[in-house]
């Protein structure tokens, strides 16, 4: 279980500089606007001087064109009265349209100013703060600042992530490509709730498997509205064949499930796969379960009966597991 990247957002330093505060823990809930971290910043401390000095330069400049439109107007009606020659009021309307030329260009000098202050996050002082805001509403997920140390621009500060949706990401095995569809509903378990199953709708699935595993990557979105889901959860997933999504779930002896052959091992003249069950503290039990298996496709088996739906078959390290029981005290094996 992961965070949903598409509802989080991972704030880095805008520019170099000191910490001064943060304001905030993993865990707290933010909203958006919030002042997360302040910084102290040389660059943000010259982006701001440049804000006051663009905003005089342009009152200045305002000034003149209000002056030079004054003139022009009173150069007008003296021409009218035949008390100038034309070329004074030409003069008075040429220094008028040049005093509004400087007073667009100095507009858009403090609008470049005004950005870059902006894209720092420095407020309207001098002083050469930087606020780090909360872009949305959630929970802070990640906090690397510290109050005092020194970053660079870009440096990773904080993390926001909306936990009201997750990511459930898996390596399903390759035997499970069939049960992978975009637009699927998996169910799955994790440690803290055993006995509760959640859903997550596929929205992403791998391109090619991975040589090294022969697994394929998934991912599936999670409402957690309910607030009691986890980033970082382990989570244990079931993929149901097409008919057995059909039929409500269950395995069938006529249909039976497809794993990696390294699911199943021998423990003397049996054949098992092992089930993991959730533990104390988050721990994880392993429990040999015999099988009755039929080969299938190359590198899989069918498992035709000794498993049921929502069963954790152990597919990666399976042999370690064995190798475990083998030298500890064997467990009952459930017929």
């Amino acid at each position: 279980v992961a965070p949903n990247e598409d509802r989080t957002a991972r704030l880095g330093a805008p520019g170099r500089g000191r910490v001064l505060a943060v304001r905030v823990s993993p865990g707290d809930h933010v909203h958006r606007g919030q002042v997360l971290v302040t910084l102290q910043s040389p660059e943000a401390g010259m982006a701001q001087s440049e804000v006051f000095k663009a905003g005089a330069a342009l009152a200045s400049k305002q000034a003149q064109a209000t002056y030079a439109e004054a003139a022009r107007q009173r150069a007008e009606r003296l021409l009218k009265l035949s008390a100038i020659p034309r070329q004074d009021y030409e003069r008075a309307v040429a220094d008028n349209q040049l005093a509004h030329s400087e007073v667009t260009q100095a507009e858009a000098e403090l609008q470049r100013a005004r950005s870059t202050a902006a894209a720092l996050g420095a407020e309207g002082t001098a002083s050469g703060e930087i606020a780090v805001r909360a872009p949305l509403d959630g929970v802070l997920l990640e906090r690397t600042a510290a109050p005092g140390s020194v970053v660079e621009a870009g440096a990773p500060l904080v993390a926001v992530t909306d936990p009201t949706s997750l990511w459930l990401t898996m390596s399903a095995p390759e035997g499970t490509l069939a049960a992978l569809r975009i637009g699927t509903t998996v169910r799955f378990t994790v440690p803290a709730y055993p006995s509760d199953t959640f859903p997550s709708r596929l929205s992403v699935v791998g391109a090619g498997l991975d040589p090294a595993t022969r697994t394929i990557s998934a991912r599936g979105t999670i409402d957690n509205r309910s607030g009691r889901l986890k980033p970082a959860m382990l989570a244990m997933v079931t993929l149901f064949s097409a008919r057995q999504n059909h039929e409500a779930g269950g395995l069938g002896r006529a249909s039976g499930i497809r794993v990696p052959d390294r699911a199943v091992q021998r423990l003397g003249d049996t054949t098992v796969v092992f089930i993991a069950s959730p533990g104390e503290n988050g721990s994880a039990r392993f429990g040999a379960r015999v099988v009755e298996v039929e080969t299938g496709t190359p590198g899989t088996v069918t498992i035709r009966s000794g498993v049921r739906a929502g069963d954790r078959i152990v597919v990666e390290g399976a042999v370690a597991v064995r190798a475990a029981l083998t030298k500890a005290t064997m467990p009952k094996m459930e017929m």
